[in-house]
């Protein structure tokens, strides 16, 4: 047999072929679930022998009493379940009915869901027609049919051609992540036969979040060396889109002050702000240092809307502040102009913590208020094994690192 990474086996699977399979785990029985599924025995049964063959495993023990999950199953039960009540509640946030949104979610087809995600996330039919490898028509059809199960305008046609409408981009991006369920099920089913050879995908805010990811990775890798590690690195706004998006599984760095419905933040330990210079630098001669000493040098403040940048602008809220002509969220870059001249900036103690001695913290007090370094997830995640490996070594790693755990305030 061909083999095919868990993303191809996923994409081969139709959502008849899963809510089937969702039906006989749920029952224990192919006959009941052939009722409630308006199909032959026959038809299940062979659609269930081509869904085991694609994913690669045997889910079901068939007895004379039923058919019942075995544990590769109730891996790929689960995951399969959280694909429709997820479809589900994103019909039911477009504004269908609760009671009729189960319903309607059974009559969209994975062709359906697939030309609403590709027309979203390539901006125009024709684009997704290609990346699908679909004919413009094709993909118009089952675009228009989507529409039509839905009884909602989910397009409109403007002078540069037809546009999907912001509840239809939202549907679209609920639906990708719904969809993102089967190919993790897959991974777990692997990973539970002990192969650990596949991707996660980590957003790294600037500043913190790469610092912290460097501290864990190779640690990490080495005890999952066939495990494939993409980093995403954006700026805070960018990497919440790319996480809601679906193109990150979750983001390391300073957690958000608040937090939107959809997304979690776990916060690791508060890592205050403290104003940074070379070492041997003037300032540094002085017992203590004011605001005023802090006005006679440049700064390298964060860009516009960073963390660090609304820290920089409370510090000196009273009155003109100092020089700051150099933005930027690159630590590398950061590090260079400070080496070597008498610019100042502000990085988190965890930050500082990782710095090699050439950078030392000014003695000028307390700022706040203290960020804290931790992840941000969409709520209601379920991470894979693999995921929850690595989740499992950031928390360990902060919490032997000297940047005030949390839990240590709280006792």
């Amino acid at each position: 047999m061909i083999y095919m990474d868990p993303e191809a086996r996923a994409a081969s699977l139709s959502f008849r072929q899963l809510k089937l399979f969702e039906s006989v785990g749920r029952l224990d029985s192919v006959r009941r679930a052939s009722e409630e599924c308006n199909l032959s025995q026959p038809a299940v049964t062979q659609a269930l022998a081509k869904l085991e063959q694609q994913v690669g495993a045997t889910l079901l023990e068939r007895r004379a009493s039923g058919s019942y999950l075995n544990e590769l199953g109730k891996i790929f039960h689960r995951r399969t379940t959280r694909l429709f009540v997820q479809m589900e509640e994103a019909l039911v946030e477009l504004g269908l009915p609760v009671a009729s949104a189960p319903m309607i979610a059974k009559r969209i087809s994975k062709s359906q869901a697939r030309s609403l995600i590709a027309i979203v996330e390539t901006g125009s039919f024709g684009q997704a027609a290609e990346a699908l490898g679909l004919s413009q028509a094709s993909l118009q059809r089952a675009a228009r049919d989507l529409e039509g199960n839905l009884r909602k305008p989910l397009y409109y046609r403007t002078a540069a051609g037809v546009m999907v409408t912001p509840a239809g981009i939202e549907l679209g991006r609920r639906m990708k992540l719904a969809t993102q369920e089967i190919e993790w099920g897959i991974k777990e089913i692997e990973a539970a036969r002990g192969s650990f050879n596949s991707q996660i995908s980590i957003g790294a805010m600037p500043f913190g979040g790469s610092v912290l990811l460097a501290s864990v990775l190779d640690e990490f890798v080495k005890a999952y060396p066939t495990a494939e590690i993409r980093i995403i690195n954006e700026s805070a706004s960018e990497m919440l889109k790319s996480l809601r998006a679906g193109a990150v599984d979750f983001v390391l760095g300073l957690v958000q002050e608040t937090t939107a419905r959809d997304l979690s933040n776990e916060a690791l330990a508060k890592t205050p702000y403290t104003i940074v210079a070379q070492r041997g630098h003037p300032i540094l001669r002085k017992g203590r240092v004011t605001v005023a000493d802090l006005l006679e040098y440049d700064w390298v403040v964060g860009t516009p809307g960073a963390a660090r940048r609304g820290c920089f602008e409370r510090l000196f809220a009273s009155g003109p502040g100092p020089n700051a002509s150099i933005a930027t969220c690159a630590l590398p870059v950061i590090r260079h102009l400070l080496t070597g001249s008498d610019r100042l900036t502000l990085m988190t103690t965890y930050e500082l913590l990782h710095e090699d001695g050439r950078l030392v913290a000014v003695p000028f007090g307390p700022i706040e208020p203290a960020p804290a370094i931790g992840i941000t997830m969409r709520a209601g995640w379920l991470p894979t094994q693999l995921h929850q490996a690595f989740i499992d070594l950031v928390r360990k790693h902060v919490t032997d690192a000297a940047v005030m755990p949390l839990f240590r305030e709280a006792s």
